[in-house]
């Protein structure tokens, strides 16, 4: 008779392989065979197989064995038993022992050899390169018909007749153009408002996944319009749904918790809506030439306000406001000093700038411009945050659209940082992954503009004297004057523009703490213009201003939604409150598409600016901060403080900030417990349940990824160097002692040092004296520095004992290079969801390596024996053979 392992009982099975131990395999099989029948006679048990193994230990030790035989089973104990330890005759081995020998005779462990493995994996390999190229075909010839039905192709000869049918008389004729448009909306309310059966959901949703993913790689903004219309239609027929199907009235709680969702689910739709209108053509301005003769040029005041920063911060910025490229009798520069320091004064008068205070600091940064304002008489005032070191050629690039057009009134250019925010320095993706500052000044900054709705950031801008002295000024009612003097000035009919090129940079904040800070305060000043000044309402302003205003201000209100969200799938879990009353495939059908769709759609608007899925990061990392004090702020406008946002901090070792971690660390452990609680629920609740219950805890999975990349956030980064290395790549030269001048490269600059890269190997040692030289224009200047490393063609130099002079030219050298800041959108490619995911992901891990590595020395004897007792339990746990085994 033929027996197979996997036909015996458990108990055969156990005593088989225990026998194995110790006979051959001929002796084991007659054993076995032949004393078959009295194990079934005598119904061995369970409990008698798994004390077999022990019991035959026992023996061993008295059957007389050879060296060959009991190699043999030193070598089977080692390959079936790999993780039983010595001495083996221990409480843990023992429980390795029987747990083992269950999974031995339960499962089968052949481990297969390396070139089945092999074969079997290139077997598996081809079938998927097969279906992905077949799905690469697909989509190559998706993207062709929908580029042929566009006509985007440039060598598409049929484009000249598209070219005459877009720009045809029949479009200019106003009752078509409502006749087109009335159709298309009528269209769109067909598809959002008609009732489908779950077949036809899964058909309709399915077709516009499938236009949309094709479209994605489509240049041209009518494609972008395209996916924009989709995205639209998905989401609105979505909150359609949520808000005709999907409540359970029935239920007081889940009724209760079902609508704080669809509020925030609503939110979150209007801000998508606002945010494609916003963003669906940016401007893209470009600067306009100025008259060469200089004295037809106007008159300008810089001011650099300052409060508490040190002045090393200052003086780069007053040094390099010096070097902008303007006639000097017509240029003024005032550091606005309302710390009132004697250095400061100094400095000033050293420099030959102009230094000015008050004697009280009412209303802060607006109060001390608007006081500069009452001694200065300049045409012109062009305004830069203390840290915010400008371009030479910042002028230059601001001012033709003042003299184009006498109705501008300001000239904004971006912020942009050449440290890395908290963001950026504690997650280690500086120039990887860009910031939270680059959407709005790469992208809805531009988008703003088209619709002549540009804001005023504070900084890094050009104002018309004229039009502050007709609204009074910068406004002084909010925290945030810069948004609300735009707002003021456009009321009043004058036009605000932006120019995306940037032309100054400064000092991201040195703390994530300082980070949330400065927004808190910007969060407040939207909330008191929505209350004091609210711009959908009163005069001056068109409706496409107002919807730009509108979002800017709901973005701050993100953190009651955020925190919803981040809640909402734990109603079902905790309290069984399903608040999306439907069908689990319902749900599914309606949620996930609808969810890809805007992701694509977001992706090809935004994929140079903002990565997939970084924004619900930083969202979570605010929420619970912005909360209060936009809350406070609709309630009483007047209520709360400026506060000035810190720079040049140092932080001298590794930490962890548990303070501004608290909230969404207390989020993510209720969302952790409430998965632990969902899998409880999964084997041992209501079957009927399953399926809504799966959607939550994915959802739930997806905000614990969420919240860890928030919790990593907060561990501090060490920052002992308070010169930031900023990348370059322009040429100069060394001079060596003996004379020889050298060719090189500079890659990186501080404002005390150097990197540079030579063409061949040199000969420099550390601590040499070398003359560096660079030029400005036709101008070439040296700098006395000293060697501080060396590496194959690498050099690091350090500047020692320049005079103002000398730091003057260095800045201009430098800093101050019309090129110096070019590139800051450049380096980013194109996001990739999948990626941009699992870059996400994998922070999230490290978020909780960090809560463990961190912890506070009262929690880590807990730590430390928590994670014992698993690293315990693991070693428990049965293993597979790695190895095949082979008998000698």
């Amino acid at each position: 008779m033929n027996h197979k392992p996997t036909a015996m009982k458990l108990p055969e099975r156990i005593i088989k392989t225990c026998l194995g131990f110790l006979f051959t395999k001929k002796i084991t099989r007659f054993v076995f065979f032949k004393f078959h029948g009295y194990f079934n006679q005598h119904k061995i048990s369970l409990l008698g197989a798994f004390i077999l193994p022990f019991l035959v230990l026992f023996l061993s030790l008295f059957i007389k064995l050879d060296k060959n035989r009991k190699n043999q089973i030193k070598q089977k104990l080692k390959y079936f038993y790999p993780h039983v330890t010595r001495p083996v005759v221990t409480p843990s081995n023992c429980v390795r022992i029987v747990l083992q020998s269950i999974y031995l005779a339960l499962f089968n462990t052949t481990t297969t050899s390396q070139a089945q493995i092999s074969y079997e994996q290139r077997k598996t390999w081809r079938k998927i390169k097969h279906s992905l190229r077949i799905l690469r075909l697909i989509d190559k010839k998706l993207v062709r018909a929908f580029k042929r039905l566009w006509l985007f192709a440039k060598t598409n000869p049929s484009a000249e007749s598209y070219q005459r049918i877009s720009k045809a008389e029949i479009w200019n004729n106003r009752i078509l153009k409502i006749a087109f448009f009335t159709i298309l909306i009528f269209a769109v309310a067909v598809f959002v408002t008609v009732p489908f059966s779950i077949e036809a959901q899964a058909v309709f949703i399915s077709l516009l996944l499938i236009v949309a993913y094709s479209l994605r790689r489509v240049e041209g903004q009518m494609a972008t319009i395209t996916m924009i219309t989709l995205a639209v239609t998905t989401s609105t027929r979505y909150l359609w749904w949520r808000y005709t199907d999907t409540l359970n009235w029935d239920d007081p709680v889940a009724l209760g918790l079902g609508i704080g969702l669809l509020l925030a689910e609503s939110y979150a739709w209007l801000v998508l809506i606002l945010g494609f209108f916003q963003t669906i053509n940016p401007l893209k301005r470009k600067p306009l030439p100025l008259n060469e003769d200089t004295s037809m040029w106007p008159t300008v005041d810089i001011y650099i306000p300052t409060y508490n920063e040190p002045l090393s911060v200052v003086k780069p910025t007053t040094i390099a406001a010096q070097s902008i490229d303007w006639p000097a009798d017509k240029l003024n520069i005032y550091i606005l000093d309302d710390g009132k320091r004697p250095e400061f004064a100094e400095f000033a008068r050293q420099i030959g700038v102009g230094y000015l205070t008050r004697s009280d600091n009412n209303h802060a940064k607006a109060g001390n411009m608007n006081q500069a304002m009452k001694v200065t008489q300049g045409e012109y005032i062009a305004i830069f945050d203390c840290d915010h070191i400008p371009a030479r050629s910042f002028l230059q690039m601001t001012m033709g659209q003042f003299l184009n057009d006498s109705k501008v009134c300001l000239v904004q250019t971006p912020h942009h940082f050449f440290s890395a925010d908290p963001f950026e320095r504690n997650l280690k993706n500086h120039r990887k992954i860009p910031n939270e500052n680059m959407l709005f000044y790469g992208l809805i900054q531009d988008g703003n503009d088209m619709w002549d709705a540009t804001f005023f950031c504070g900084s890094c801008a050009v104002l018309r004297r004229s039009a502050l002295e007709e609204i009074g000024g910068f406004a002084v009612e909010t925290v945030t004057e810069d948004a609300h003097t735009a707002l003021r000035m456009q009321r009043a009919g004058y036009k605000t523009t932006y120019i995306n090129i940037p032309q100054a940079a400064g000092l991201a904040t040195d703390s994530l703490s300082a980070h949330v800070g400065q927004r808190i305060r910007w969060a407040r000043g939207m909330a008191q213009i929505f209350r004091l000044d609210n711009p959908l309402f009163g005069k001056g302003l068109n409706i496409a201003q107002r919807l730009c205003y509108l979002n800017a201000m709901l973005h701050f209100l993100s953190g009651i939604p955020r925190i919803v969200f981040l809640t909402a799938p734990l109603a079902l879990i905790y309290f069984n409150a399903q608040i999306i009353y439907a069908p689990f495939v319902a749900i599914f059908l309606y949620i996930v598409p609808t969810l890809l769709q805007v992701k694509i759609t977001n992706s090809r608007i935004q994929g140079k600016y903002r990565y997939s899925f970084w924004g619900e990061v930083y969202e979570s990392v605010l929420a619970w901060y912005i909360l209060k004090p936009t809350t406070v702020a609709l309630i009483n406008p007047n209520k709360g403080k400026f506060n000035v946002t810190e720079k040049g901090g140092l932080n001298d070792t590794d930490h962890y900030d548990w303070t501004i971690s608290r909230p969404y660390i207390i989020l993510l452990l209720i969302n952790v417990i409430g998965m632990t609680y969902g899998v409880f629920r999964l084997f041992f609740g209501d079957t009927s349940q399953i399926g809504v219950l799966i959607i939550s805890m994915l959802w739930a999975s997806y905000n614990v990824i969420i919240l860890g990349a928030a919790v990593a956030v907060a561990a501090e980064a060490k920052q002992v160097r308070s010169s930031h290395r900023i990348k370059a790549n322009f040429p100069a030269a060394i001079r060596l002692a003996n004379g020889h001048t050298i060719k090189v490269k500079i890659t990186d600059y501080s404002d005390n040092g150097v990197g540079l890269e030579t063409e061949h190997s040199h000969l420099c040692r550390v601590n040499d004296k070398v003359e560096l030289l660079m030029s400005r224009g036709f101008k070439q200047y040296s700098f006395a520095t000293y060697i501080c490393n060396t590496r194959d063609k690498q050099l690091g130099l350090t500047l020692r004992d320049l005079d103002l002079e000398k730091q003057k030219a260095f800045i201009q050298c430098t800093f101050s290079r019309a090129d110096a800041w070019l590139d800051w959108q450049e380096n980013f490619k194109h996001d990739k969801p999948s990626y941009s995911f699992s870059n996400v992901f994998y922070t999230s891990l490290r978020g909780f390596k960090n809560l463990i590595f961190h912890a506070p020395n009262e929690l880590r004897p807990v730590i430390v024996f928590v994670s014992q007792v698993l690293y315990f339990v693991a070693s428990l746990l049965p293993k597979k053979p790695t190895k095949a085994f082979k008998p000698s």
